[in-house]
């Protein structure tokens, strides 16, 4: 759990969520290269209404990550995600820091 006030554990919020009877997504930064902003472990927990709490990038790839978390939500088909550089997609939601990041988005069942 983070020591700064008012931070919560995306985690926790998934837990409550899920417990509250929401259907919740989870998504997991599993694999970063080169300038990233956020580390390998981050969580961003996003539930069916578009609510979340978290980080796994910042800006427009948490966008992205929102709107895939919502078919995951519906299919409950898990997926990997990639955003880099190299990657048209990634100038598009505005990763243009020189890394790399890969996520995985999974449907949670409470």
């Amino acid at each position: 759990m983070s020591t700064e006030p008012n931070v919560l554990d995306p985690l926790e919020i998934a837990e409550t969520w899920c417990s509250d009877g929401r259907k919740v997504a989870l998504a997991t930064v599993i694999e970063t290269w080169g300038s990233a902003p956020r580390p390998v472990g981050s969580h961003l927990v996003i539930d069916e209404e578009g609510n979340f709490q978290g980080s796994v990038s910042g800006g427009c790839v948490e966008g992205a990550v929102i709107a895939e978390a919502m078919d995951i939500i519906a299919s409950g088909t898990s997926r990997i995600l990639e955003f880099g550089v190299a990657d048209e997609t990634a100038w598009r939601v505005g990763l243009s820091c020189g890394g790399r990041i890969r996520v995985y988005v999974e449907r949670i069942d409470g």
